[in-house]
């Protein structure tokens, strides 16, 4: 699935309850998804793989999800912010991979 039409799925299936919502509370649905995540990062490293990996995967895609949702509430095609943000190389020493320092 490309990106875009990931948005669009977001958006055909939430849209209706993210406007309601608003903005604001959107995006406390979208941190709140990533304090879950960092619950389940520090499990990880005392649980080890097998335990939460599936765990961290469900919880990246709600990330994504929701930063979905916000992009839809400001109209904001990811697919193409995503391309300008990251041209297909480092934005500091343009190689692909990386050759910074740091």
């Amino acid at each position: 699935m490309e990106i875009n039409e990931f948005q669009r799925l977001i958006r055909d299936t939430y849209y209706h309850k993210d406007v309601q919502r608003g903005l604001s509370k959107t995006f406390m649905w979208f941190v709140e998804e990533v304090g879950e995540l960092s619950e389940v990062l520090r499990k990880f490293d005392a649980e080890g793989e097998s335990k939460s990996k599936y765990k961290i995967a469900e919880e990246i895609a709600d990330i994504i999800a929701w930063a979905c949702s916000i992009a839809n509430l400001l109209n904001i095609d990811l697919e193409e912010a995503i391309k300008n943000k990251y041209p297909n190389q480092c934005l500091k020493c343009n190689s692909r991979p990386c050759r910074c320092d740091s």
